[in-house]
């Protein structure tokens, strides 16, 4: 029988100092909030550091291809399976960062790759079993390196890993290509964006004089805030209707998955927070600014307030206008406190620049192909990812027969 330890020893992060956080830090900072459904999401919360000399960056550095491990989490008591300690993230990044406590890295002792480690532990079966080994309470549960050191790990001959990794890996970088390819294609809206409506290029410099001062609420049909309906009642949960709550919104442009999901009976129990796709949910409670588009009908939480637009309205323009707002939303809900709380009134009265209808028809059929490019890849992403988890226990297993590949 072998263990993890005989092929991976681990390093466990360093406790930064929140004090030495700083905007534009060389490293980012790996916490275990940016670990993320198998892979490192860096977003705007994400910390950054400039080490102090003589810090021992080779300890803690996290480099493409490293296996790291979330030490803290939920238990397995908890019903979202992203949240639970012992989750596994592949970090994808060509630039270096460092370790966090709570988060540790393996280190492969020649044996076995990283990629396989990978694998192996995203599996539904070997992540739950090692999230079960953790102690403390369902919403702090903790496990320790020695925990998964101690993991049995029974393995197939080098030939079959190579394999089984090849066949996985590729689906993970098809996925990865479409990500790299929707980060480009939301430059593009942003750079038309800012050529269009605060540099005034296809105007000759100057801003048209039918454009006008108006609020949030002017450029709405609807303004919804969110509400989370009982969780005393379970019957208002299952699969049905997309719940948005703030994870979802991380680095997404379309929330075409979430966390949560409601049940139709749930959805008709607030019927009026139901949001038609294309509707501009933001955030405006504690990580406030964060923007995504619905993709389908789907409900949000309190913590987000959503403007549907009047028909004549673009989405896109009203998405790119508000990601620029987030300094204003922050500061506005701040109100003496360090935790922002934008209410619903406060949001509808932002003022906001309002185009000429013709002028947002005109800038929306540019930019809406980027956006229905971007969705589609965001769909076929998600259908990828399926296949891969349902490949990965064959694969693991052996039902699947990769020798003749």
């Amino acid at each position: 029988m072998s263990i993890v330890s005989d092929y991976f020893s681990f390093q466990n992060g360093y406790a930064f100092k929140s004090k030495d956080f700083v905007k534009n830090g060389k490293y980012a900072i790996i916490r275990i909030k940016e670990l993320k459904d198998g892979s490192v999401k860096f977003s705007e919360d994400t910390a950054r550091i400039n080490p102090e000399d003589g810090f021992n960056i080779n300890k803690y550095i996290v480099k493409k291809g490293d296996v790291l491990f979330a030490l803290t989490g939920d238990s397995v008591n908890k019903t979202n399976p992203l949240s639970w300690v012992g989750r596994i993230s592949y970090y994808n990044y060509d630039t270096p960062a460092l370790l966090n406590q709570r988060v540790c890295k393996a280190i492969p002792k020649n044996k076995v790759s990283n990629e396989f480690l990978y694998y192996f532990f995203r599996q539904n079966e070997e992540f739950y079993n090692l999230a079960s080994k953790a102690t403390g309470s369902a919403s702090q549960a903790n496990i320790s390196t020695k925990t998964i050191e101690q993991h049995i790990m029974e393995i197939p001959d080098e030939d079959i890993r190579k394999k089984i990794v090849f066949i996985l890996l590729n689906i993970d970088m098809k996925i990865d290509v479409n990500n790299r390819i929707n980060d480009n294609l939301l430059q593009q809206a942003q750079a038309l964006y800012k050529s269009w409506f605060v540099d005034y290029n296809p105007f000759d410099g100057i801003r048209p004089a039918d454009w006008r001062p108006v609020t949030i609420d002017d450029i709405a049909k609807k303004v919804v805030c969110g509400k989370t309906p009982s969780t005393k009642v379970k019957e208002y949960y299952g699969s049905d209707v997309p719940f948005i709550t703030i994870p979802d919104m991380h680095g997404n442009t379309y929330a075409v998955t979430t966390e949560r999901y409601l049940s139709t009976y749930g959805a008709n129990s607030q019927v009026k927070k139901m949001l038609p796709p294309n509707s501009i949910c933001v955030s405006c409670i504690g990580t406030a600014g964060l923007v995504t588009l619905v993709a389908s009908e789907s409900q949000t939480n309190q913590q987000i307030n959503s403007i549907i637009p009047k028909d004549e309205y673009s989405p896109f323009y009203i998405y790119l206008l508000m990601q620029t707002l987030s300094e204003v939303i922050n500061k506005l809900g701040q109100s003496g406190s360090t935790i922002v709380n934008l209410n619903k009134a406060q949001f509808g009265k932002i003022k906001v620049m309002l185009p000429s209808v013709a002028d947002m028809k005109a800038f929306d059929e540019i930019v809406s192909p980027l956006f229905a490019l971007i969705l589609k890849n965001q769909k076929e992403n998600l259908h990828l990812s399926s296949v891969r988890d349902a490949l990965l226990p064959q694969l693991m297993s052996g039902k699947l027969d990769v020798s003749d590949i």
